[in-house]
């Protein structure tokens, strides 16, 4: 298996295990890679344009030039990545995105935003195993400051949530989220 038949195995989901030595090594480099190019994205000066480039080699795809990060940033690969027109990460976001992270257009992240896709076996046997379910955040949706995202989650349209928030069920559209767990404040009249 070579480098880009990997990284498609891993955006269609797959799990992997530490005990499958091909997989687990093509992962790790996959790792180094994200570091090596979040090394360089975070440790000095970019331009607007150097920044697209810079997250379009990472993610392997053209990133819209109206796309706007505050570095730093981080992710453990890099490769399963989705951004929408006009999206805004501001400083600190944290990306686990091997399981896939979709963010729609005119979505905006706060300081410090989580986004985890993984999850490990909870069997001793099945520790070493992570399963990926991606996390889809919607259009024009605002994720406040310090927000953590769990794997599986999907969050609506036009939606809000409150700093702070730990997010582990969908949120539907039109919604204002907030709190650990995060449950529903409000519902947000459709435009």
């Amino acid at each position: 298996m070579d480098f880009s038949e990997f990284i498609s195995y891993c955006r269609a989901g797959h799990p992997i295990s530490a005990q499958n030595k091909k997989y687990f090594s093509l992962l790790r480099y996959c790792a180094f890679e994200a570091q090596r190019i979040t090394m360089r994205l975070n440790n000095s000066f970019h331009t607007q344009e150097e920044i697209i480039e810079i997250f379009s080699e990472l993610t392997g795809k053209d990133i819209d030039p109206s796309f706007c990060c505050f570095p730093p940033f981080y992710t453990d690969f890099g490769k399963n990545i989705t951004f929408g027109k006009n999206v805004f990460l501001n400083t600190g976001c944290s990306f686990q995105d091997r399981g896939g992270i979709t963010i729609g257009d005119h979505s905006c992240l706060g300081m410090n935003v989580t986004i985890a896709t993984l999850n490990h076996g909870i069997s001793g046997e099945s520790r070493d195993t992570t399963y990926p379910k991606p996390v889809i955040i919607g259009k024009n949706v605002w994720i406040g400051s310090s927000v953590t995202i769990l794997p599986g989650i999907t969050i609506g349209d036009n939606s809000v949530i409150g700093a702070g928030s730990v997010v582990t069920k969908n949120v539907p559209e039109n919604s204002v989220y907030a709190g650990v767990p995060a449950r529903l404040i409000r519902n947000i009249p459709p435009e």
